[in-house]
């Protein structure tokens, strides 16, 4: 995931391919986290127990 804090850290010379191993190619943005966090805490969502919703990156590990 992409944060604000990812620049601040000590390795400058990765922040240029920093996500790019993902399969999508690149890292993932807070805000596509955003959809599954108001869908779980949305009426829509009573019924759901013990799920887990990946958000993954398009990883299948």
């Amino acid at each position: 995931m992409w944060t604000p804090l990812i620049p601040a850290a000590s390795w400058p010379d990765k922040l240029s391919t920093f996500g790019r191993e993902t399969p999508l190619g690149q890292a993932g943005q807070t805000a596509e986290l955003a959809a599954a966090y108001v869908f779980l805490a949305s009426p829509e969502a009573f019924y759901i127990s013990g799920a887990v919703v990946p958000i993954t990156g398009g990883s299948s590990f």
